[in-house]
């Protein structure tokens, strides 16, 4: 029974009925309640619904279920990404690498969450949420004034004002919604007739700071006492092996000196020289070794650099020597190791140095060191892969997987095939479809946009793109797609059918035709949308939108800008104004 459940939900999600498909799933964990394939299939659902607390949800009993499952932790990531958590994405991902090194699902989503991390900026709500003006608009507002008396409402609206981004998590409670357009200014009716009962008045819960203790002083009369003077300590005594090892080690300073001058003249024979005696002289500092190594880097003499380098690795551990001295040791050796590679495969010991340096000492220069060795092995392991015969088997080994419906596979061969040649659109156009098919729609987007820009002129590139969006319900960004297809191959009939497919899902909001759950979904995606929330955010389309409501011959003189409008139709077709 479990497995007919689960074999109607991957038949709904395929059609791309998502809302069904979490149907389906919830009825097979009931049958099977420990089964982990079915929440990470219900997780995927729920993602492409934009449901992302319930599929976090998911994504976590699949790991508490499964944790060597590496599904598990791509499903984690991808919750975590659609929350915006995107440290907690990056470390979902890397969990998975570390089970699975090779799933290009997971490196791919890892690059994805990377980069939404250093992209990640600043609410465009300004100060909204900010200090006790916040609190002060809502309670003023007859609106939103009965809210503050409950305690799910006001925890909701800290932890909005402690993160304005956290806004996304809560967009489906109305009560939200209209605090919303209260402190944007912005009347917005989201309710549906199901919603509108009146909520009981009240005052908000206050906590009253804690009391604190006064401060006691202890305040004494009288004269302060003086220390009693110390006497002066005698001198100690030096044996004469102490007095010897001491002007050695002055000795080493002075020759690690002269060494240092001739390194900055390039008089290299000299500086060794320097150096080999400062080590005769004094063992016990391997700045002298660490020194004389960058001499030998700077001759070519790799072998006898990396030998430097080794004993003073080994001779600083036995002294408990400072780890930046370690790590300057290390990360010499990996310049050496990469300075020597001819080979990707000669890149993986420099590659490990350094790693080892960063664990001693997190240096800037030794991270962008590895950073540039993992570059330059990447790029000849490519090259060294490159073979365009052997892409086109495996491509073909792909397809023939794609008709047998053994996506999994599919997604295997092709990947193969695109290290075989990178350049080939053909295959990051049909690994999109599979990425569409078995959920991954990022990373199947992301294909669909790597096919777009090896050839622009390919339209199959912009149907799978497309095709992507429109399963996310991102029908505006769809249609746009489709369009662009359009111009390269107007004749195409796919496109031409993605196009009526988006016009008619795009009609059903300009009509009304929506159900009340379909309108809130709408909305909650909508509100996701940095052009969305710019326009709510603009203070000129804010007195638009209170003119549409209170001034109708204002808003008949907006109607004459074409800008003005097409910002209106995009908040229409968006469901979050409706038009009666």
């Amino acid at each position: 029974m479990a497995d007919e459940a689960k074999a109607k939900g991957n038949a709904a999600f395929a059609a791309g009925n998502f809302s069904e498909a979490i149907n389906h799933f919830t009825e097979a964990i009931h049958l099977s309640p420990t089964n982990h394939v079915l929440y990470s299939n219900r997780s995927a659902a729920y993602a492409s619904v934009n449901k992302f607390t319930e599929a976090l949800a998911d994504a976590e009993k699949t790991v508490e279920l499964k944790p060597d499952w590496s599904k598990g932790y791509s499903r984690l990531g991808a919750a975590y990404l659609g929350l915006k958590l995107y440290n907690d994405a990056v470390l979902a991902y890397k969990k998975g690498l570390e089970i699975d090194p090779n799933n290009e699902m997971l490196k791919s989503g890892l690059n994805d969450a990377q980069s939404a991390q250093s992209r990640s900026k600043a609410s465009p709500f300004g100060d909204a949420f900010s200090g006790p003006e916040m609190w002060a608009k809502l309670t003023s507002d007859p609106s939103t004034r009965p809210y503050l008396q409950q305690p799910d409402f006001v925890r909701m609206m800290q932890d909005i004002q402690k993160n304005p981004n956290n806004l996304n998590l809560y967009l489906k409670d109305q009560r939200v919604m209209q605090a919303f357009g209260v402190l944007l200014g912005v009347k917005l009716d989201t309710r549906t007739p199901e919603d509108a009962a009146e909520m009981p008045g009240g005052s908000p819960e206050r906590k009253r700071p804690a009391d604190s203790e006064p401060v006691k002083e202890d305040k004494r009369a009288g004269h302060k006492s003086q220390p009693e003077p110390q006497p002066e300590p005698e001198p100690m005594e030096v044996s004469e092996e102490e007095k010897e090892l001491k002007e050695k080690k002055a000795l080493a300073q002075k020759e690690k000196e002269a060494g240092n001058a001739a390194y900055k003249k390039k008089d290299f024979e000299n500086a060794i020289q320097h150096y080999t005696k400062a080590i005769e002289l004094d063992d016990a500092d391997i700045s002298f070794l660490t020194n004389r190594a960058a001499v030998y880097l700077e001759m070519g003499k790799y072998e006898d650099c990396m030998k430097d380098c080794d004993k003073a690795v080994e001779r600083g551990r036995e002294l408990r020597s400072d780890y930046k001295m370690i790590a300057r040791a290390l990360t010499r050796k990996g310049t050496a190791l990469v300075k020597m590679a001819k080979t990707s495969k000669d890149y993986e010991p420099a590659i490990e140095t350094f790693q080892k340096a960063l664990t001693e000492h997190r240096n800037p220069e030794t991270l962008k060191k590895l950073n540039d060795a993992e570059k330059a092995k990447k790029e000849l392991e490519q090259q060294e892969y490159f073979d365009p015969q052997i892409a086109d088997e495996e491509r073909e080994k792909g397809n023939q997987f794609f008709k047998e419906q053994k996506y999994p596979e599919a997604v295997k061969h092709y990947t193969e095939s695109l290290r075989r040649n990178p350049k080939d659109p053909r295959t990051y156009s049909n690994r999109a479809a599979c990425y569409t098919k078995l959920g991954a729609m990022p990373e199947g987007l992301k294909d669909a946009e790597k096919c777009i820009e090896l050839d622009p002129t390919f339209a199959k590139g912009y149907t799978r793109k497309g095709a992507v969006q429109f399963f996310m319900k991102e029908y505006e960004k769809a249609l746009e797609t489709y369009q662009e297809g359009l111009k390269h191959d107007a004749k195409n009939q796919e496109l031409l059918d993605g196009v009526r497919r988006c016009v008619e899902q795009i009609n059903k909001a300009s009509r009304g035709d929506l159900t009340p759950e379909e309108l809130k979904e709408r909305q909650a995606k909508a509100m996701q949308d940095p052009e969305i929330q710019n326009i709510l955010a603009d203070p000129v389309m804010r007195q638009v939108l209170d003119d549409f409501q209170e001034n109708p011959k204002a808003a008949q003189e907006h109607t004459k800008n074409p800008l003005v409008m097409n910002k209106i139709q995009k908040l229409v077709r968006a469901g979050i104004v409706q038009v009666k």
